[in-house]
């Protein structure tokens, strides 16, 4: 059943961590990927590997008349919120009022109007102290509950499948240590977005910014034009960024620069910011700026006070389907056929689909049910996400060779 599912992934603690050296970045991947070694197995696929660095990978015989599909999802949650002990709970045929999730703690309609979509559905919360991990513990459970039909059911026809769950994706690693040997396919879909009748085959170019601070410490009695606080540079650097270029402000198209952590001290600091925008050139005037205001402030202060790195992470994957929309095409026709109104949503974000569409392999993302991702506020839609094995199991059925 694919709320049991749900339920089950949830349990495990797969928080990744940035500032992690390993691959993966948390033991906690690794027990929820042994647990789905053993399901894929009990479930008869064939080819199943758990390797040495955490990905799962199984094979699904299918009929030959059709296309070779993958299927992916991505263990690990974002750090944003803890991911530790989770405690789910089901609210079935929701009111549309705020939702208790502890003595102190409300999602609320006001600042979350997504609920009033869900008016009479049933749907999992958290209790406030946790991420649910629907994202993308949402998507495994679609990908897992479709198997388990198309496995039961021997009236259903498909072709070959491929499925890997990877790690990491929340920290932009999650191809990094891909094998594409057991992922031949004619293309492939990952299971990582919200609402079940959106296709996505665009994303944000992402780069990071690393900046450090290099402070003078001066004994605060006998500072006067000789101490420099590395803290206070880091506050200036952050009050010369555009305020309206970030998240809380911006939508659609819109970038952004999101500053992620602050930490330091007098003598030392350091921020990381993110860096996303969908247009190429956008992207770079966006880390052009962080250069300006580095050279400003190196400038003023008269020695490399600001230690700058841009690091470049994923690109716009929709530049890749420009005469190659058969995934996409199969999407919107299997979403009509289930009777879904589809929308063609540009990802305010990236998935593993980016990457493997750079690589090779097309992957447009679709989406499992889950709304209001990497925080205490998360939920899951138990009706959308078996609105999304349908789509699922459509697709595949629909995907003849021509």
């Amino acid at each position: 059943m694919l709320l049991d599912k749900l339920l089950d992934y949830a349990s495990y603690d797969t928080t990744s961590h940035d500032e992690s050296e390993t691959f993966p970045s948390s033991e906690g991947q690794w027990d929820l990927a042994r647990h789905l070694k053993e399901e894929l197995e009990k479930l008869g696929l064939e080819n199943v590997v758990l390797d040495e660095y955490c990905y799962v990978y199984g094979y699904l015989p299918g009929d030959d008349r059709y296309l070779t599909l993958g299927l992916n999802a991505h263990m690990d949650t974002s750090e944003q919120a803890s991911g530790k002990d989770a405690k789910p709970r089901v609210i079935e045929n929701y009111d549309g009022t705020d939702i208790r999730l502890n003595d102190e703690l409300y999602t609320t309609v006001e600042r979350f109007p997504n609920l009033k979509d869900y008016i009479g559905k049933t749907l999992v919360v958290t209790d406030g102290n946790t991420l649910l991990g629907a994202d993308d513990k949402a998507g495994i459970a679609v990908i897992m509950e479709t198997l388990e039909r198309l496995v039961k059911d021997p009236s259903i026809e498909y072709g070959p499948i491929w499925v890997c769950f990877s790690p990491d994706e929340e920290v932009g690693r999650g191809t990094e240590h891909f094998n594409y040997d057991l992922f031949k396919v004619d293309f492939a879909y990952t299971m990582d977005g919200d609402k079940p009748n959106n296709i996505e085959y665009e994303n944000f170019n992402a780069a990071t910014a690393v900046i450090e601070f290099k402070g003078i410490s001066v004994h605060p009695g006998s500072a006067k034009n000789k101490l420099v606080n590395a803290l206070q540079v880091a506050h200036e650097f952050h009050a010369m960024m555009d305020p309206d270029a970030v998240p809380e402000k911006t939508e659609g198209y819109e970038g952004f620069n999101m500053l992620m952590s602050v930490q330091g001290d007098v003598a030392n600091a350091k921020m990381a910011y993110i860096i996303r925008n969908h247009d190429m050139e956008k992207l770079q005037k966006q880390k052009h700026d962080f250069e300006v205001i580095r050279d400003h402030l190196n400038q003023k202060y008269g020695y490399d006070v600001v230690d700058l790195k841009l690091i470049d992470a994923y690109r716009n994957m929709k530049e890749k389907f420009i005469g190659h929309m058969e995934p996409v095409d199969l999407a919107r026709k299997a979403m009509e056929e289930v009777g879904l109104d589809y929308h063609e949503v540009a990802i305010r974000g990236g998935t593993d689909g980016a990457s493997l569409t750079w690589n090779g392999i097309l992957c447009p993302n679709l989406g499992t049910g889950g709304q209001n991702f990497h925080g205490v506020h998360e939920f899951w839609c138990v009706e959308d996400g078996e609105k999304s094995v349908e789509l699922l199991m459509k697709i595949l059925s629909l995907a003849k060779k021509a």
